[in-house]
């Protein structure tokens, strides 16, 4: 078993994201990503599923075409091959768990 204590892994740089991979296994990776104000995760693809968490703050999401506005709680789920990314551009830093599972 592992517990990880999120209020003590979240890290903020002003010229950068901050990003750490908290669990790194063939069957799922979690990643943490933590923005300032106006940073920005590019929209990418991955052959992989992804779930995003919006642990803390807000901000605008982009998968596939959609613009989606999420905050604290809300989950969006990506499927493979469509591109993701976001954006802390909600005058608020923005703290994100990213999920990502192997297609089987």
């Amino acid at each position: 078993m592992e517990i990880l204590d999120l209020k003590k892994l979240i890290k903020f740089y002003p010229d950068k994201i901050s990003r750490e991979m908290l669990s790194d296994k063939p069957e799922m990776r979690l990643a943490l990503m933590c923005l300032e104000p106006g940073q920005k995760l590019e929209p990418h693809k991955a052959p992989l599923r992804l779930l995003m968490y919006v642990v803390e703050g807000k901000g605008t999401f982009t998968v596939g075409d959609e613009k989606i506005e999420a905050a604290e709680k809300t989950c969006i789920l990506c499927e493979p091959m469509t591109p993701h990314g976001f954006t802390a551009d909600k005058g608020e830093r923005l703290v994100v768990m990213a999920v990502v599972t192997p297609v089987e």
